[in-house]
């Protein structure tokens, strides 16, 4: 299987460990990603306006490169960029007279028709590969591991582009459970983290990230999986000092562990709270960091 592949900025910025793993486990799988020539920051936050057309014009420009390399399906790592192009892509099917307006305003540069997809890695491993075939290829299983799936908001909402139920997602859950780990869940596992507002209001990205956190310790979980790298951030910077930080990993990360594959291939010792003490601890790398 191959698919063409959107990084996005924060992805080869700050998250590569994410990509790492990424690139490793769906190798493990069958799967070619195939990076995009020419690929653009993705805008980064859907416009609200819906008359602002220079908003919009990054996020088409994706799509025009994707389809004038001969591919009309794109997937990505990054829930951010993954909803600003799924929202970007659905406003230019209902509003083609806008892709139109663009297109002149750009001197023909973005012809776009609207008839690509976007699509985000959960869905490929949910949707493409099955989970049966994820269940089929696990080495180590995560057996006594427990972790707290957190989806943020990215992956969810609005729910014209969410991948799951915007309320009871179960796409990670059902990941986790495929790799052997015991899943806790809680009410705030679909809560925004505060994104941005760690920039200039911090306090109120803590305030959320420590309600979320002790309730993900008060269920009997270890560790937190996610799929954003700003939720990444936010969580593994701005837990409190009131309990023992748990370890925030990328789910393609716990797939490597899964997987069997090395530990140098996934990017766990480049996180701020260590991943490799509770690894040691459930016996799944050993005391030098490697397969045990």
């Amino acid at each position: 299987m191959q698919i063409a592949y959107y990084p996005g900025c924060t992805i080869k910025a700050s998250a590569h460990q994410h990509e790492d793993a990424a690139l490793a486990v769906l190798r493990a799988l069958g799967v070619e990603l195939r990076e995009m020539d020419e690929w653009n920051c993705c805008g980064v936050v859907h416009s609200l306006t819906s008359d602002n057309l220079i908003r919009h014009m990054a996020p088409v420009r994706v799509f025009t490169r994707l389809r004038e390399q001969g591919a009309n399906e794109v997937a990505t790592l990054c829930d951010m960029c993954f909803n600003t192009l799924a929202r970007a892509n659905l406003h230019a099917r209902q509003q083609p007279e806008q892709i139109v307006a663009m297109s002149v305003t750009s001197g023909g540069e973005l012809s776009y028709d609207g008839e690509a997809s976007i699509q985000h890695m959960l869905q490929i491993l949910r949707d493409r590969v099955g989970f049966a075939k994820i269940r089929a290829r696990v080495r180590r299983p995560l057996r006594g591991l427990s972790v707290y799936p957190y989806y943020g908001c990215k992956l969810l909402r609005p729910a014209e582009v969410g991948i799951d139920d915007p309320e009871t997602p179960a796409v990670l859950r059902d990941l986790m459970h495929a790799l052997g780990a015991t899943v806790v869940e809680g009410s705030l596992q679909t809560q925004c983290c505060g994104a941005y507002h760690v920039v200039d209001h911090d306090e109120i990205v803590a305030e959320r990230v420590a309600v979320t956190s002790e309730q993900a310790s008060a269920g009997g979980a270890e560790a937190i999986v996610l799929s954003c790298p700003l939720c990444h951030y936010n969580f593994d910077t701005l837990q409190p000092a009131s309990h023992t930080p748990l370890p925030v990993f990328y789910y393609t990360q716990l797939m490597g562990i899964a997987f069997g594959l090395e530990p140098s291939q996934l990017g766990l010792e480049e996180h701020q709270i260590a991943l490799l003490p509770l690894l040691q601890q459930h016996n799944l790398v050993n005391a030098k960091g490697h397969l045990s």
